[in-house]
């Protein structure tokens, strides 16, 4: 990933075609469903109607990298990306029950994290892919095998989003990073990267400053693991 010339300061939105394109198309694919409950006495419950959104990889991996100083304490790397659905809330402003702080998350912290491909397949081909995004995303050549596994996947939305995400760690105490080359795209133009103490990190996810579930997940399975 090379640095950028200058810093991303805003994402303009050049065409909203939201209402000519069809849902079964694009990155998230949308389907609306109308459904029916059937219950264990051969009874039903009225249609409702039900919107799913699948992306086009079903589930993703998260990574905690992990290092520790020379005290011993335990700093994890995370990342300060572009997130567009995050930052044009400010447009909704009116909807929210709840004011919201911030005045737009053009950039939201952090871990690394990549969907997985259909390759993956099991424990093994979770984990090749958990070291290929460490490798791109944080620049460490790590192994599968330094991969730990942090438990159970989970939904982030699970009432409209079909995605779970499973959790991970690898510890890079000593390892020396390269550049991380990204994947090219504009959405990872002047990603930033930081070392920050883990409790201090965990602190920000439960303040609100880190909006980021699979970050606070992943810290806390790490901390029960390490406890």
């Amino acid at each position: 990933m090379k640095p950028s010339h200058s810093s991303v300061t805003d994402i303009e939105i050049i065409e909203d075609f939201s209402s000519t394109a069809r849902c079964d198309e694009g990155f998230l694919r949308v389907r609306r469903l109308r459904c029916r409950n059937r219950r264990s006495d051969g009874s039903a419950s009225p249609v409702y109607r039900v919107d799913v959104v699948d992306r086009p990889r079903l589930d993703a991996v998260a990574v905690l990298v992990f290092r520790r100083d020379a005290s011993g304490l335990l700093e994890v790397l995370t990342r300060m990306n572009l997130r567009p659905a995050a930052y044009f809330r400010k447009d909704n402003r009116d909807a929210m029950t709840v004011p919201d702080p911030a005045v737009g998350y053009l950039r939201v912290e952090e871990i690394v994290a990549g969907l997985l491909e259909p390759e993956d397949k099991g424990e093994e081909g979770l984990k090749r892919r958990a070291a290929e995004e460490v490798r791109e995303e944080a620049g460490f050549a790590v192994k599968p095998a330094d991969i730990q596994l942090l438990g159970g996947a989970f939904f982030l939305a699970p009432g409209i989003l079909s995605e779970k995400v499973f959790p991970a760690a690898v510890d890079v105490t000593g390892l020396a990073p390269e550049e991380p080359e990204g994947d090219g795209s504009p959405l990872e133009e002047s990603t930033q990267l930081h070392w920050r103490p883990i409790q201090e990190v965990l602190d920000a996810c439960r303040r609100g400053d880190i909006p980021d579930a699979k970050t606070e997940v992943a810290l806390t399975r790490l901390l029960a693991r390490q406890a």
